[in-house]
């Protein structure tokens, strides 16, 4: 089975300067381990021969539906990751010649950017290892998604955290409602490949087995 390291959203607004400073609320120095540790992440998988595939965010009220425009309007939220940006760009990581990037136009789950479920099936990849912030926003909305459309997950427990609840939590949470794994990004043989080849089967198989008689 085919490994993905999927980094979700190490962006500047979401992990650096006074967006982040006024909304973070967690411990100090945890974003910015998290965040170093992502960027390492992504280095120990290209090492590893593992793919990696990036997801953005840009959060341009264009791009806004009216339940998003609404709930910004009520709570005083201003846009973040505007399209051109400094806040829009990545943070301590840079894709690499080849790797994808797939957006998300202002929405958390990945599987909502344009061609991101389809390019994972097409590569023929079960296995999503998840790094990035937030854990229990953007990461966990991935990670529900693919856990329903039959991807085994691993977060790297060290490479995110969340922003509304407590790590341990959201993290317990994702352990207890899809399965996933946890580890730290400094143990690549933990989740660079996925070991139990004879308990998977591809997405697309899943998808049919579940469209039978129920």
């Amino acid at each position: 089975m085919k490994t993905a390291l999927v980094v979700v959203d190490l962006q500047n607004d979401f992990c650096a300067g006074p967006v982040v400073t006024a909304r973070y609320r967690g411990a100090p120095g945890t974003l910015q381990r998290a965040t170093t540790n992502a960027a390492r992440a992504v280095d120990l998988a290209r090492l590893a021969g593992t793919e990696v595939v990036f997801v953005r965010f840009l959060g341009d009220v264009e791009h806004q539906r009216p339940s998003w425009r609404r709930r910004d309007r009520v709570l005083g939220k201003q846009p973040k990751c505007r399209t051109g940006s400094w806040g829009a760009e990545f943070h301590k990581v840079a894709p690499a010649a080849g790797e994808r990037v797939f957006t998300k136009y202002a929405c958390f789950d990945a599987f909502l950017a344009h061609g991101f479920g389809q390019y994972l099936r097409r590569r023929r990849i079960g296995h999503l290892v998840l790094a990035g912030v937030y854990a229990d926003v953007c990461v966990d909305s991935t990670a529900r998604t693919a856990f329903q459309k039959g991807f085994h997950l691993t977060v790297l427990t060290d490479c995110t955290t969340a922003l509304h609840r407590s790590d341990e939590e959201t993290l317990r949470f994702m352990e207890t409602v899809y399965g996933a794994r946890t580890t730290t990004h400094d143990r690549p043989a933990s989740w660079t490949r996925f070991a139990e080849e004879d308990e998977w089967s591809p997405p697309e198989a899943s998808k049919a087995a579940s469209a039978g008689p129920r």
